[in-house]
């Protein structure tokens, strides 16, 4: 059974603890609020440019043409995978992790390209390359996107990858956020083959390779920056319903074990006055 001094330890170290888990959970309610400002200021903007890459594909039919949307025979896949730089934030990192590998289904040849460091330290041991990788909070989101939208794209026109994926975490709310896999390239068109002049009366200038050329990268360059939106904002709420859950244990042990130090003192109170009492009787006999 512990010494009193033991639990007094012991209640102590918990109190340091909930201390530190207490801030984190503070920290992590205040920057959320930005995160998701964000996230969701950003979610109407990428709605509308892939309503117009919809529209370019209704417009022009089977005569879309552009190297980002050339699909081929898929001899290597790439993987770009995006998780957080740090862990307290339970099943985070582990859910996306498990989603990649369920997406690579065992394929060894797969490249891949990782976006934060707990996601390369828990592939580190697998067979697949990596191609590139970049710490989440290396540098602002714009400039990130841009460079990884940059990378694939080159693998993907020089043919070092034919096709890529995206694992990446969706924000549903504070208490749910789910692993969503997403195709990058080829970048697929809805109602590209299916022209009909008299429903979709779209014009486009100078023409629709001309808009095409400039609108693909921008597409391909916002889906991974709202993908890192989305991802940061998911990573705080994990780390804010982490921490108070771990804040509300360390106050139910601390309850516990001052319950424990609490009947060890009255059974210590209570053993000296009984040897006390013996010891008295003792010398009047």
């Amino acid at each position: 059974m512990p010494t009193l001094r033991q639990l007094r330890d012991r209640v102590r170290s918990l109190k340091n603890t909930q201390q530190i888990t207490r801030a984190m959970k503070m920290v992590a309610g205040a920057k959320i609020r930005r995160a998701e400002l964000d996230m969701r200021a950003a979610r109407p903007y990428a709605a509308a440019i892939g309503d117009t890459l919809n529209k370019l594909g209704q417009s022009a039919g089977a005569g879309l043409n552009h190297p980002l949307m050339q699909a081929r025979e898929v001899r290597t896949r790439g993987l770009l995978l995006m998780t957080a730089d740090k862990g307290l934030c339970g099943a985070f990192n582990s859910n996306l992790v498990r989603a990649a590998s369920n997406e690579l289904g065992g394929d060894a040849a797969a490249r891949l390209y990782l976006v934060g460091i707990k996601g390369r330290v828990q592939l580190k041991r697998t067979p697949n390359p990596v191609a590139a990788a970049w710490p989440l909070g290396s540098k602002h989101f714009r400039e990130l996107a841009r460079e990884i939208a940059h990378k694939i794209t080159e693998d993907f026109t020089s043919g070092a990858v034919d096709q890529v994926a995206l694992v990446s975490s969706r924000f549903v709310s504070t208490l749910v956020q789910r692993p969503t896999t997403t195709r990058l390239l080829p970048i697929a068109a809805a109602g590209a083959g299916e022209r009909d002049p008299g429903k979709n009366a779209f014009e486009f200038e100078p023409d629709v390779g001309a808009v095409l050329a400039a609108l693909l990268p921008k597409y391909l360059e916002f889906t991974i920056f709202q993908a890192l939106l989305e991802t940061q904002a998911s990573e705080f709420a994990a780390r804010l319903i982490a921490m108070t859950n771990a804040t509300d244990n360390a106050g139910k042990l601390i309850d516990e074990i001052t319950l424990a130090m609490n009947k060890t003192r009255q059974a210590s109170i209570t053993k000296e006055i009984l040897e006390i009492v013996g010891g008295a009787e003792a010398l009047k006999g």
